[in-house]
């Protein structure tokens, strides 16, 4: 295999995006630049590429929007029609060998030229990979077919395919609605057949969310106004519903995600769909579009800019009902790039159906050696994913953490306990357009097993002149509750510090979890994500003056969780001098550290002491210790002090634009982690992935 592969599909409507995506993502775990090109792109009159700008956004792809693609589809069409068609496959040819040369592997998608016959589009597609001499992905479209109609025009396309001399690594039959035997009895006939490179085979079932077009998808094919509820155009819409009769009979007629058309003079409707969003009693919808191109009444507007409940997009638009309606059934759905929680659906879709681990084998033949942030961040949710765990989250009540929840359960990272009140989560479940689902919420309070946890806290702490009273309002907390069903092993790992401190956090896995043994060193260390690579600093969170001992316990400690994570560790014992070049109390206080993490771990690479520049500068570590295996090129970089270190982590993080990835702490018995209370929903994410893995180990041994 080579450092490409061509997407192409025989048909439209194929979703074709959802296998760039997921593509795309098994590629950015294993590779450390990828490009995406396609080389005939859609009508100039559309704009940009959606399936380019999809890419390059969620992906944040190092490569400018011009070298994406070769030609618009005009340029080409004119180019082809007027006999040069050799010009239009050798400028293909040019760019993408420009992309080769720069990137570790090249993303190709086929065109979509969008004409009548698409046997000729489809013969253009498998002309082009031929000159790039690519390999071909091939995307075979199965919604609407019988099963026996998809297997033959499967091995329809891999003989043209095949006739043409290209390989075939993958052949996923996308979007298919059959029974899951006639699914394996499909693949069982595919895999018989003999080729000269079996490609690997997968099907994808159809996911109705997925092609569920988006409020901001119907408001841009009405070329709608918002009137309300703008922060919600992501909402997906399953059906319509015209709500031209009395609420009566309108309610009981609602169905889930569904969208309201009703005329624009219908204060009562829209009244009533507001209050169902506060109703558990009736299913979430959507969105209500207003027709009649009628202007809501002036006190109708004022109460929705006070309105403080559930609220849902209401878009205005022209033309009467029928009209809209008609407008709304061809709407025709893209995955917008800003829209996160159907871009995780895509992506956990794709990961579910198709072998990863067998098709990284087939597409990528040599791996990065140096770990970038995109790969460290990709490559923690497939690790967390290989083996799921029980991660439980304390603050059910920031909708930060409902929307890594609903991200996380989508892409299959962990199971997750969400601790807080079932009512007020639902509602918030429901006015941010989630799907928790899958989650188990606990409220403290109602818990069947609280007063084994107070008993089990009582005992722990009565040492100290806790009554059992004190226990009981001590464990209602929600941070001690998901400590202790991490300690009764109800949870793999607890996740907090969203809404909490640090302190608040940490203090009850030293009163319940504890340390691995005893008198070791709880610390924690932060993965920086710099343009190039990622390290490890600690410890920058919890121990303010560490002890040469304390020190370390937290550079083989950081060591181990730094090789967890895939980074090679090679440890810097930071201070203001190098070797033997300074003197002074805390001088001798690292080097005798270095000295106790040496016989603690004799075959760790770790050196000490070094500034930060001879640790991180090949230029200057050959000059201030040439002969050192980690000077210059050290990953993990334990600093003397909090305050050194914190201060550190902080400046780069603002002075390198680095992405800080915790603080993970370590050395307790199971894992517990805090947020920075400016955490968003991507650092969450993260957190909870990096829990779960840390939580791996414990569970098998």
């Amino acid at each position: 295999m080579g450092k490409s592969v061509y997407v192409a599909a025989a048909e439209s409507q194929s979703g074709k995006s959802v296998v760039m995506l997921g593509i795309m993502q098994l590629l950015m775990k294993n590779l450390r630049q990828v490009a995406i090109f396609r080389p005939i792109i859609g009508p100039q009159t559309q704009g940009e590429d959606h399936d380019i700008n999809l890419l390059r956004r969620h992906f944040n792809l190092d490569i400018p929007y011009e070298d994406c693609y070769a030609y618009t589809l005009e340029e080409a069409q004119e180019l082809i029609n007027a006999g040069q068609r050799t010009l239009v496959l050798e400028t293909i040819f040019n760019k993408f060998k420009q992309l080769e040369k720069r990137y570790d592997f090249v993303l190709c998608e086929g065109a979509d030229l969008l004409s009548r016959d698409s046997a000729i589009e489809f013969e253009l597609n498998m002309e082009i990979a031929a000159q790039l001499s690519c390999p071909m992905a091939l995307v075979v479209r199965g919604v609407d077919k019988q099963a026996d109609e998809i297997l033959e025009s499967t091995r329809s396309l891999l003989h043209l395919i095949h006739e043409k001399g290209l390989d075939v690594p993958l052949c996923l039959i996308n979007r298919t609605d059959i029974t899951p035997e006639e699914q394996d009895r499909i693949l069982a006939s595919l895999r018989s057949r003999t080729y000269p490179h079996p490609p690997l085979f997968c099907i994808l079932p159809e996911e109705t969310r997925l092609g569920a077009p988006t409020m901001e998808d119907i408001r841009r094919s009405l070329d709608g106004l918002v009137v309300y509820g703008s922060k919600h155009l992501d909402n997906l819409v399953e059906v319509f519903l015209v709500a031209a009769m009395q609420v009566g009979n309108f309610l009981h007629r609602l169905k889930p995600d569904c969208l309201v058309i009703t005329p624009g003079d219908r204060e009562d409707i829209v009244l009533a769909c507001l209050s169902s969003l506060q109703s558990s009693a009736f299913p979430k919808i959507s969105g209500i579009v207003l027709s009649g191109d009628i202007p809501l009444h002036e006190s109708m507007k004022l109460l929705l800019e006070h309105w403080t409940g559930a609220c849902v997009p209401i878009v205005a638009a022209k033309g009467h009902t029928f009209q809209i309606a008609n407008a709304i059934t061809k709407t025709r759905n893209k995955i917008d790039p800003s829209d996160q929680r159907k871009i995780h659906s895509a992506i956990g879709h794709f990961e579910q159906h198709v072998n990863s681990a067998e098709l990284a084998r087939r597409f990528v033949d040599l791996k990065s050696t140096r770990i970038t942030p995109r790969m460290f961040e990709y490559n923690l949710l497939e690790k967390a994913r290989q083996q799921k765990m029980r991660i439980v989250l304390p603050e059910g009540q920031d909708e930060r953490i409902l929307q890594a929840a609903d991200a996380l359960l989508r892409r299959g990272v962990a199971d997750l306990i969400i601790l807080g009140d079932h009512e007020m989560i639902s509602l918030e479940e429901r006015r941010l357009g989630l799907d928790l689902g899958p989650a188990q919420v606990v409220n403290p309070a109602y818990f069947s097993q609280l007063e084994d946890y107070v008993r089990s806290y009582h005992e722990m702490r009565k040492h100290k002149g806790l009554t059992y009273e004190q226990a009981r309002d001590i464990i209602l907390d929600p941070t001690y509750f998901g400590t202790m069903m991490v300690q009764k092993g109800q949870a793999d790992g607890m996740v907090s510090g969203a809404a909490n401190t640090t302190a608040h956090t940490v203090r009850p896995a030293f009163e319940i979890i504890r340390t691995k043994t005893a008198g070791a060193t709880v610390s924690s260390v932060f993965f920086m994500c710099l343009q190039d690579r990622v390290l490890a600093f600690g410890d920058c969170a919890v121990i303010p003056n560490p002890t040469p001992q304390e020190l370390a316990h937290i550079a083989v400690d950081a060591a181990r969780t730094a090789a967890m994570f895939g980074i090679e560790p090679r440890v810097a014992m930071l201070s203001y001098s190098t070797g033997s070049s300074g003197k002074g109390e805390d001088v001798d206080k690292v080097i005798t550290a270095t000295a106790l993490a040496k016989q603690l771990a004799p075959d760790l690479l770790l050196e000490g002491p070094l500034q930060y520049d001879a640790a991180i500068d090949p230029k200057v570590a050959s000059t201030k210790m040439p002969d050192s295996q980690v000077a210059g090129r050290a990953t993990i970089f334990i600093f003397p002090d909090l305050n050194t270190g914190n201060n550190t982590y902080k400046a780069v993080q603002r002075a390198a634009n680095a992405v800080a990835i915790g603080p993970v702490l370590q050395g307790l018995k199971k894992p517990v982690n805090d947020l920075s209370r400016g955490a968003n929903v991507a650092d969450i994410i993260n957190t909870v992935a990096i829990t779960a893995i840390q939580a791996q180990p414990e569970k098998t041994s």
